[in-house]
């Protein structure tokens, strides 16, 4: 990879906002921040990139076939019940279809990564593939196709809830034992041909794997990234306290090494003290304020933990929308709608935007492992170059750029995407959207027929 100088007008540094400058990247990387001068190429306005630190890439076909009452009260559960239906029919080459489809979306949202929380490991009748990653190898070919950054994270998954029954319908493809995880995990990490690309690893949820093999997770892959699905849904927490003795989160902090190294996804379901606690750990909460709303999970105590210093990052989780701007948006308004109050999260002298970009900005590079997330020296050079000539843009300066992407406009205002330095969207297009497209159309069609 050759080097590239971009010069920015205006551009969100380690240290805040500077301008004019130019950013040289070389070898995927921030070679250097100097002064205005001689460049490549131009851009507006320069922010680092955010990565998407929980998806599911297979759901994005599914968008949007949910919004029917099956009965009296809907809920995650009954929603649960359309993708079951769903797994009985997908394959590896529609995954792959899909997930370049989604991913290329991403990368005209502004994201530069993704953690694939990957569960869809087998045939539809719970066998395993010839090649152990067959899904999570398409997952790969859709990131190497587009150009996105990848966090794959395979997930164990063991039993249909904490009474230990064994697993039935669509869920037989995503079972994984302890015994067989390791060769899950070593195929995949085959799959993996990119510099910048990270595995780590996945256990599911408390109720999915037995606590004995909650206690080794982390040894799998030393050092890498550990995500889970903790404290969703009010059903959830009811299951855990019944079993365990303690609510998910206050059980997780009490019985598993919880750092810097972990992720727990939504924790819509915490106390007070739990919040708290989850923030000193280091760790960081994976919000999916899109989805959390569509499944109706519940609210992020935000104030409360940005408060305590909690990281946190955003994910598109189910994919039923894609929107970056629209995941912060909607984290400081459920913010506002139960609290009755205007900025809640905003921090001291920055701007409410400004203050959820850089934390999501931050933990989602050590969510993903991925030495990202901030336009400095030596950082991967994932950024985002805004149109300065955007209508919610016009006339702004410093914080209130932020704010009025986040507040007023909307993804459109992203004109250039780099992603540990491929110039993966230009002009706001990705150069290979019509092809993607296509496939997606095809694969979409087919799983759409008869459903």
């Amino acid at each position: 990879m050759g080097e590239t100088v971009i010069r920015v007008e205006t551009a969100l540094l380690a240290d805040g906002w500077s301008g004019p400058v130019t950013v040289r990247i070389a070898e995927g990387r921030i070679a250097a921040i100097a002064a205005d001068g001689p460049a490549d190429q131009q851009a507006d306005i320069l922010v680092p990139s955010l990565g998407n630190l929980h998806s599911h890439a297979f759901q994005r076909a599914m968008a949007g076939l949910a919004e029917y009452r099956t009965g009296t009260e809907d809920s995650f559960w009954t929603w649960r019940s359309l993708m079951y239906r769903f797994l009985e029919r997908i394959t590896p080459e529609q995954v792959e279809a899909i997930a370049a489809q989604l991913y290329v979306e991403m990368l005209e949202a502004g994201y530069a990564a993704v953690g694939e929380f990957h569960y869809l490991h087998h045939q539809a009748d719970g066998t395993a593939y010839d090649m152990p990653a067959e899904m999570g190898r398409r997952i790969a070919a859709a990131a190497d196709a587009t150009g996105i950054g990848l966090t794959l994270l395979p997930v164990l998954y063991c039993q249909g809830g904490t009474d230990g029954r064994p697993l039935e319908g669509g869920q037989r493809r995503f079972g994984t034992m302890p015994d067989s995880f390791a060769a899950l995990l070593e195929d995949s990490a085959r799959a993996l041909t990119r510099e910048d690309a990270v595995l780590g690893v996945a256990p599911h949820s408390l109720r999915a794997v037995p606590r004995e093999a909650l206690s080794d997770v982390g040894a799998y892959l030393p050092d890498t990234p550990i995500h889970m699905h903790i404290a969703e849904q009010v059903a959830e927490v009811t299951e855990i306290e019944a079993a365990y003795g303690a609510r998910p989160v206050n059980w997780a902090l009490t019985n598993l090494p919880i750092d810097r190294r972990w992720c727990l996804i939504h924790a819509t379901q915490m106390t007070p003290r739990e919040t708290e606690g989850l923030a000193a750990t280091g760790a960081v909460a994976g919000l999916c304020p899109i989805t959390e709303a569509n499944l109706g999970d519940g609210i992020f105590d935000g104030a409360r933990y940005l408060s305590a210093g909690g990281w946190f990052g955003v994910g598109s989780d189910s994919n039923i929308r894609i929107g970056l701007a629209e995941e912060l948006r909607q984290l400081e308004h459920s913010q506002r709608l139960r609290d009755r109050a205007r900025c809640v999260l905003a921090d001291g002298a920055k701007s409410v935007g400004r203050t959820v970009f850089e934390n999501a900005a931050r933990g989602a590079a050590q969510a993903l492992g991925r030495g990202s997330g901030v336009i400095a020296e030596g950082a991967l050079a994932d950024l985002v170059a805004l149109d300065g000539s955007a209508l919610p843009l016009t006339g702004r300066s410093g914080d209130r750029i932020l704010d009025g992407w986040i507040f007023a406009g909307d993804d459109r205002v992203v004109r250039d995407v780099w992603s540990a330095g491929r110039h993966v969207v230009q002009a706001g297009r990705h150069p290979a959207r019509e092809v993607v497209e296509a496939r997606f159309r095809t694969a979409l069609t087919a799983l759409m027929d008869g459903l």
